[in-house]
């Protein structure tokens, strides 16, 4: 095998294990606020102070605020794993598609050349949107029966006792449709957060990295290496957050609907069944349901993922090209 072809498959695999890793870390940290999220968003009428003091009140509440995150973990670490190594691979093919370039309907972007804290392919506004929202929607559509386990099991309707338990309740009652309840509002929100994050994340990044230099400056991949890792892990977390908290605010009415359609799939219908319903008897503001926690959850785990991500990457480049130039 050549050497570039290792060097691509060494990335591939690379991409997956960093996208697993972070996942995992994240929505293990995070879990508590998920569950939160998805307590207030299940009825509409409850607050958050109401569903923290029942929980406390409740048998072994420090284990309560953990519930789920077994089917949490297995869901967010392999769905980041599929998001973050099918969103390499897209960016890799746009990068280097000439068609693409020259037609300019998604072109690398023209500011490349300036500081960055981050060795992943640039790409136009157009591309971080477009490659972004595929990755998560082809990603959601695989993790979609895990996610629909996941929210059963944090809500207090179900009494899940292990996720093959949860599996085969889901398909004896409501068959194989029953894992795919939501998935409408799930990629209507999923979509259009990934494509929004990726482009508000790149444009942080870039803001950010002048801000962080007087001007900017020329970078190649020798200039890369000699970058603070400190500066580069700080301006990855600050723009992870910033753009997370953004599309969040974009996104959450189509996050409120999702849950209420995979908590109660025969009264909500479908997505637009379901939002109608919603705003017909709780009015609009049922829409922003759960939009606080999902913010802070959104934002502190985007930014803890993709930091990771970003400096395991970072790393992994920085080794691959140091034996590169060994070998030569």
């Amino acid at each position: 095998m050549s050497t570039s072809g290792q060097s691509r498959s060494s990335s591939s695999t690379f991409h997956f294990a960093a996208g697993l890793g972070s996942g995992v870390l994240s929505a293990v940290l995070l879990q508590p606020a998920d569950l939160l999220k998805t307590r207030v968003q299940q009825s509409g009428s409850t607050s958050l102070r109401t569903v923290i003091r029942d929980i406390a009140r409740g048998p072994q509440p420090v284990s309560q605020f953990w519930r789920g995150t077994v089917p949490s973990a297995w869901r967010t670490g392999i769905g980041s794993a599929l998001y973050f190594s099918t969103l390499n691979a897209l960016r890799q093919h746009v990068a280097r598609s000439t068609i693409l370039k020259s037609s300019g309907i998604i072109a690398v972007g023209k500011d490349s050349s300036n500081y960055s804290s981050s060795s992943l392919p640039k790409l136009s506004n157009l591309g971080n949107l477009t490659t972004g929202a595929v990755a998560r929607a082809s990603a959601g559509f695989l993790m979609m029966p895990m996610t629909v386990i996941k929210v059963r099991y944090e809500s207090n309707l179900y009494a899940y006792r292990s996720i093959w338990g949860a599996g085969s309740d889901i398909l004896r009652k409501e068959g194989i449709r029953g894992f795919f309840s939501g998935f409408g509002a799930t990629a209507i929100r999923d979509a259009p957060y990934a494509g929004l994050y990726v482009l508000f994340y790149e444009q942080c990044k870039k803001r950010l990295g002048v801000l962080r230099h007087a001007a900017p400056s020329s970078i190649n991949l020798e200039t890369y290496k000699s970058i603070s890792g400190g500066a580069a892990i700080s301006i990855n977390f600050m723009s992870g957050f910033l753009a997370a908290g953004l599309a969040t605010v974009i996104t959450n009415p189509f996050d409120a609907v999702k849950t209420r359609l995979q908590l109660h799939p025969n009264r909500y219908g479908n997505t637009l069944q379901g939002t109608t319903l919603m705003v017909k008897e709780e009015g609009l503001r049922s829409l922003l349901d759960g939009l606080g926690l999902r913010m802070m959850r959104k934002a502190v785990s985007s930014a803890l993922a993709w930091t990771l991500y970003e400096e395991l990457i970072r790393r992994a480049e920085v080794k691959w090209e140091e034996q590169k130039e060994s070998v030569l």
